[in-house]
């Protein structure tokens, strides 16, 4: 018999609609999935199991009375620790928020959730204020990837990916600034987008700290599901807009962009991206290989400075200081020829003075423009998410001397940010599905990236890439 947890969310509502599930049991479900997975993943991180059961029970009344509900009604999540909800406000993983008080009003996405019927029931793990790959913290420790406990489910939202992979949970709400939403749907192969900048309001995210509800530049919250029609249904309650029909992608102009200079990239993860593209062209698209005329090099150093400051900002004081305490050593070795993997030049990007800083805020509106000409002529671009699928865990410091192997050749571990920083610096909206496997099992996630506002149509190809590519298994817990 197939349990509930693993139904899509639509098929949850759908079932719930019909009475042939309560609310109540939908949500003992997950959590019972939660308790025989926890140990294993550690993936949620808290619960409020008295206040989802009060939810549930409302709901549950409220349909046998034939009231009219909100299209999410009875669905059970669990949302990001980045978020503040209810009873459960948010820590971002660090020990300075742990003893927050329980009285926090909802995260506007939260609330957004919540009026449309969801019954949040629990946070997912995370890494120390959102800025890592990885998501393992002090507070409540180390999240395992549900296809390879050894390795990393991501960061920041790595907790989320797991937890939906595993059907702890059937939606999410993550946040994406530096792959963030991307990195772990990739990792899990599960879904996520990545919505165009200043979309969805991030009232009641940390970070910045708590109480603060400034508007970070490059920093964005999205929705993340199994699925990318469960995926568009979320999507329609966070962005409040009707959902659009789904549209043939026949015709479509796509860009396949999968070699950069500098850009490592894994066998396996090219082959991904190249199978996604014949999907595509299967389903009656255009695509070609093909990038915008943008020069790479120089738009990663202008994404890394307009980083500085939300790092100043918001990142841990650790972090900080050991960048700091590199960068006199980092500033030698690039002047004398020294830093033949570009670790030093990463860094030294991430430090950016003020001067720096507003050079780059300028020069990203030449590329901005640049890469809206080139939406004149292509729908989307599919391109990669990471050099590699998911890395063991690596939780040394710092965080920044790291490195990853890439088809056994190591690599700076900073370009992790290579492939996501276009929509990102550019403010562009990128869907991320599951497009392949290792021959581990490993998942391989790719992206779609569309011009600004150009969400609903992303739906489209990712819904083709699915049609042409098949159903993505389940991990094997």
């Amino acid at each position: 018999m197939t349990s509930p947890t693993e139904l899509s969310a639509r098929n949850m509502a759908q079932a719930l609609a019909e009475k042939r599930i309560s609310a109540r049991e939908l949500l003992d479900a997950h959590m019972a999935r939660n308790d025989a997975l926890h140990a294993q993943l550690n993936a949620v991180v808290a619960t409020d199991a008295e206040r989802a059961r009060k939810d549930t029970a409302a709901i549950d009344e409220a349909r046998a009375k034939g009231a009219a509900l909100g299209p999410l009604a009875g669905i059970p999540m669990t949302i990001k620790d980045g978020y503040d909800v209810e009873n459960m406000p948010a820590t971002a993983g660090a020990p300075a928020f742990a003893n927050r008080t329980k009285n926090c009003t909802d995260a506007e996405l939260a609330a957004r959730v919540r009026k449309a019927g969801a019954v949040i029931w629990g946070k997912t793990n995370v890494p120390l204020m959102l800025g890592d790959f990885q998501s393992y913290n002090a507070i409540y420790g180390t999240t395992n990837n549900p296809f390879d406990l050894s390795r990393t489910p991501g960061g920041s939202s790595g907790g989320a990916a797991a937890a939906l992979a595993t059907g702890i949970t059937s939606l999410e709400i993550g946040s994406d600034i530096g792959g963030s939403l991307r990195h772990p749907a990739n990792f899990c192969g599960v879904c996520s987008l990545k919505p165009t900048w200043g979309a969805l309001p991030m009232k009641g995210h940390v970070p910045p700290p708590p109480g603060i509800d400034a508007e970070l530049d490059l920093g964005v919250g999205g929705p993340m599901a199994r699925n990318t029609d469960d995926l568009k249904l979320l999507w329609s309650v966070l962005n409040g807009t009707p959902e659009k029909p789904r549209r043939d992608v026949k015709g479509a102009h796509v860009a396949l962009w999968d070699e950069e200079d500098g850009w490592p990239l894994a066998a396996a993860v090219r082959q991904s991206v190249s199978d996604a593209g014949r999907a595509l062209e299967k389903a009656g698209a255009n695509v070609e290989r093909t990038k915008p005329a943008l020069a790479m090099a120089e738009m990663m150093e202008t994404y890394l400075d307009l980083l500085t400051p939300i790092i100043g900002g918001g990142f841990p004081e650790n972090l900080r200081q050991s960048m700091a305490a590199t960068r006199e050593a980092d500033l030698a070795a690039v002047r004398d020829g020294r830093d033949p993997t570009g670790q030093a030049r990463y860094r030294l990007r991430v430090m950016a003075s003020d001067a720096e800083i507003l050079a780059a805020q300028r020069l990203r509106q030449q590329q901005k423009d640049r890469l809206a000409e080139f939406f004149r002529d292509y729908d989307a671009i599919i391109m990669p998410i990471t050099p590699v699928p998911a890395f063991p865990h690596d939780h040394s410091n710092p965080m920044n001397a790291r490195s990853i192997t890439v088809d056994g050749k190591s690599t700076p571990y900073m370009q992790m940010l290579n492939w996501i920083a276009l929509a990102t610096s550019l403010h562009a909206p990128a869907l991320a599905v599951p497009a392949g496997r290792t021959a581990e099992g490993l998942p391989i996630g790719i992206q779609i990236v569309g011009p600004w506002q150009g969400e609903d149509r992303l739906f489209d190809f990712g819904a083709a890439v699915e049609d042409g590519l098949g159903p993505f298994p389940s991990p094997a817990l």
